[in-house]
């Protein structure tokens, strides 16, 4: 009974999903300021799919919706412009609301001439873009793995360490058996302590090309289980019945024990775990484009103590680890001994590891940085940050506030902008004499706080400045989430799923825990609707709704029969 009413359901009743998504429509609609993020990316079937989530701020909170994806045929600007016209006109909404626009920096995307970006704006000159500050993290850490030479050997090196270390279901088992030793002996000398949650079984994580916080998470991992690790590859190294992989542990075996791989993994960990809090900060949902700015601030500003002040401490770390484990540290006193030919000049291993990787490390990725978030610099955002409230709105510039109206003709006629003149004044000496407002972080806060009070009715205009600043486009991460959510929905056994279909199963998957209480109440009327009278029918039908809260996929599991039914 449960299985036909979930076929009935799901497959035979697609206004479930039309009604879901007509209720975000509205609410979007009532918003009239927002801005869409756009990804593409290829399914299963190897059709190119462009994702659509659209941002915006209703009664003070920032949310973001997932309103679909689209089959392109092709991933040129014109095509993608027209999938967003297609989606835009089924949805009924308009391009002329659109305060914002955010992709990952493609040419096809954000190309000056051609791009995305550039229809967009001919449209409407508002819709400002902003390349997502997440990829723009990305990037600048691709750059430093793969300008400096070190780097990308050190990072090469890692890559094959974990190959070999976890090239088999018995090299897994053998280091996490490993790892449970060490745990057990050190928790009998008092070296760890035992609770909750402590100690958890672990193993060497094999990182992503495009995911740099897997990265850090692999060198973490490494260096929490290193004497596990040489254990192993010394086992491997000296196993006959590993032929295959016996040379390529020798070679690591070698490699990891020397002070410059440790100095290498331990830099890397730093540096990458600086720039991971701003990764996760970055993905937030409700992130705002102010305290994104400063969180970038913040990180360059970690790089630069760490540069300054920090050599000693670091170096006391490394020698620590090397003395922990066994490694020979060489006098830093002595000549580097460079591998080749090279007719450089000799140098004292200090000055190798000081100035060569340490300095010349944190100094490229401080100027990946600076380069890469160059529009933090720009008028607009210069202009959006003195609505910040931090420090009881320190930043506040009645000047600037007025110059970012112009920013917004649409939105701001020459009345408006003279009513906001004289409404500043007011407006932030409340703020700065309210006890209420003396707290605030940052916009999100300030949106909310505006709300409760009542404030946004009695400074409008102000709480439209503080709207569009928050819709403004700090990273993709919600699309990124979306193509996530697809490779389930749509994978190697369902991959005939249709395009309406999938379209249909993602926005129910992706938008579960905003449309729970929605999802009770159709129900129940789908039931009315359908003539069933028993309790015990009735209650079937309302045990979907959790599924639906918690959807995590399992419903699609059906016969070819019936998929080939479901998608026609």
């Amino acid at each position: 009974m449960h299985q036909l009413i979930v076929f009935d359901f799901f497959y035979d009743k697609g206004w479930l999903f039309v009604d879901m998504m007509n209720l975000k429509i509205q609410t979007i609609k009532g918003t009239f300021l927002n801005y869409y993020i756009v990804d593409e990316s290829r399914d299963i079937s190897v059709k190119e799919q462009m994702s659509v989530v659209i941002r915006y701020v209703k009664n003070g909170r920032v949310l973001e919706h997932f309103i679909g994806v689209i089959h392109v045929s092709s991933t040129t600007d014109v095509s993608l412009k027209a999938g967003i016209d297609q989606l835009f006109s089924t949805h009924s909404l308009s391009i002329s609301n659109l305060r914002g626009q955010g992709y990952d920096g493609a040419s096809n995307m954000r190309g000056e001439y051609n791009g995305l970006k550039t229809l967009i704006l001919k449209e409407n000159s508002s819709a400002y873009y902003i390349h997502c500050f997440a990829h723009q993290l990305q990037l600048a850490l691709v750059v430093v793995a793969q300008k400096h030479p070190k780097i990308e050997t050190f990072f090469t090196s890692v890559h094959r360490l974990v190959n070999v270390v976890g090239g088999s279901a018995k090299r897994n088992d053998l280091i996490r058996e490993k790892q449970r030793l060490k745990i057990l002996e050190s928790l009998s000398t008092g070296e760890i302590s035992s609770g909750r949650g402590l100690n958890q079984e672990t193993t060497l994580k094999r990182s992503g090309d495009t995911r740099w916080g897997s990265h850090y998470s692999c060198l973490l991992n490494l260096i929490v289980m290193f004497s596990t690790t040489v254990d192993v590859v010394e086992m491997i190294a000296t196993d006959t019945t590993s032929s295959g992989t016996r040379g390529d542990a020798c070679i690591l075996l070698e490699l990891i024990l020397k002070f410059e791989f440790v100095f290498n993994l331990h830099l890397m960990r730093k540096i990458l775990g600086i720039s991971n809090e701003l990764s996760k900060a970055l993905q937030r949902k409700d992130q705002d484009i102010v305290n994104a700015m400063r969180l970038v601030q913040l990180c360059k500003a970690q790089l630069q103590t760490m540069r300054d002040d920090g050599w000693d401490s670091f170096f006391g770390m490394v020698c620590s680890f090397c003395e922990a484990h066994e490694i020979n540290v060489p006098n830093m006193d002595d000549m580097f001994v460079t591998l080749g030919h090279s007719q450089r000049d000799t140098v004292t291993n200090l000055h190798h590891f000081r100035v060569e990787m340490f300095y010349a490390i944190i100094d490229m990725q401080l100027q990946e940085l600076n380069d890469r978030f160059s529009e933090v610099n720009s008028e607009l955002l210069l202009c959006v940050a003195c609505l910040c409230p931090n420090n009881s709105f320190a930043a506040f510039d009645k000047n600037k506030v007025i110059r970012l109206c112009q920013y917004y003709p649409a939105d701001f006629d020459a009345t408006d902008i003279l009513e906001l003149d004289d409404q500043l004044d007011t407006y932030i000496f409340d703020m700065r004499t309210h006890e209420d407002f003396g707290e605030l972080q940052d916009l999100s806060d300030l949106a909310q706080k505006l709300v409760a009070k009542n404030k946004h009715e009695v400074y409008p205009l102000v709480y439209k400045l503080v709207t569009l600043a928050l819709v403004l486009p700090v990273a993709t991460a919600t699309v990124e989430r979306a193509f996530s959510a697809m490779s389930i929905v749509k994978n190697r056994l369902r991959n005939r799923i249709g395009d309406q279909w999938l379209n249909d199963s993602l926005i129910a998957y992706i938008e579960k825990d905003e449309n729970y209480e929605h999802n009770l109440n159709l129900i129940w009327h789908y039931s009315s609707s359908q003539g069933i009278e028993s309790r015990a029918e009735n209650k079937e039908i309302t045990s979907l709704a959790p599924s639906l809260e918690s959807w995590s996929g399992n419903h699609f599991s059906v016969s070819s029969e019936q998929e080939k039914e479901i998608t026609g």
